[in-house]
């Protein structure tokens, strides 16, 4: 997985630099996003892998489904990472250039796991305690997961907080093996 981000990472640098440059960061996200979808769904996959079809073939196929969505700047972007055999790299190059575009827009997707829903006040209280520790914007994303028992546990960024009542269990059970 991180050889495949590390073959993304020039590409979706310049199409950051690119959508930065025209000011178009969101416009480019969003077909980055469609271009991805299309590109992992099965039978686009298998397509992609087919030494039977062209790669400049395979843009075609995707910039015609798109049809208006992707503007010329971006069909330009597709036919050169087809023509360099990258086109199966499109979902990590649309997952980097979303990270650029975060770390510029100094905003911040972060992933709560708790045992039940944040109420409103819980939500608000967090975001603005981690935006105050990462100095970004923070847009709070609720997942609910029962084996959590109690508290939380914060994915942010490539920190994880745990604060949760399994994860001091699982900490008191490792001490108390020692």
């Amino acid at each position: 997985m991180s050889s495949l981000a590390t073959l993304a990472r020039p590409y979706a640098k310049a199409a950051f630099e690119l959508a930065r440059d025209e000011q178009v960061l969101a416009r480019w996200d969003e077909m980055l996003k469609l271009a991805s979808e299309m590109a992992s769904e099965s039978s686009m996959a298998a397509l992609l892998e087919s030494p039977h079809i062209s790669n400049e073939e395979v843009v075609k196929i995707i910039t015609d489904t798109a049809g208006e969505a992707f503007d010329d700047r971006f069909r330009d972007f597709l036919s050169v990472l087809g023509s360099n055999g990258r086109l199966p790299l499109l979902p990590q190059v649309s997952k980097l250039f979303s990270q650029f575009r975060e770390e510029a827009e100094q905003r911040m997707r972060v992933k709560v796991i708790s045992a039940v829903p944040l109420d409103e006040d819980q939500a608000d209280r967090l975001k603005e305690a981690l935006s105050r520790r990462m100095e970004c914007e923070i847009e709070l994303e609720n997942e609910i997961d029962k084996d959590v028992i109690g508290g939380a546990i914060v994915y942010a960024g490539d920190q994880v907080i745990d604060g949760s009542l399994r994860g001091k269990l699982q900490k008191l059970s490792a001490s108390l093996a020692n």
